[in-house]
């Protein structure tokens, strides 16, 4: 899947990982692809739960072989 933007949340934890999000999303348009590397546990149990609850669209979810994730999200797709 292509995105127009990338971020690494892997090097930091809850609830900063959201707040990265975020802050990413915020600088976007609506209807553009985020991709988010993040690392499973918390973040992959709380960041895509809080993403639909604040209206974005979670496309797709990857496991890397690396135990990271891939999280492809569209902006506002839930509006």
């Amino acid at each position: 899947m292509r995105s127009n933007e990338f971020i690494d949340i892997t090097d930091v934890v809850c609830p900063i990982t959201f707040v990265k999000v975020k802050v990413s999303l915020e600088e976007m348009n609506d209807g553009e692809i985020l991709e988010i590397k993040l690392n499973e546990g918390e973040p992959i149990q709380n960041i895509p739960r809080s993403l639909k609850d604040e209206g974005h669209k979670v496309l797709e979810l990857i496991e890397n072989d690396d135990g990271t994730f891939k999280l492809f999200v569209e902006k506002g797709g839930l509006k």
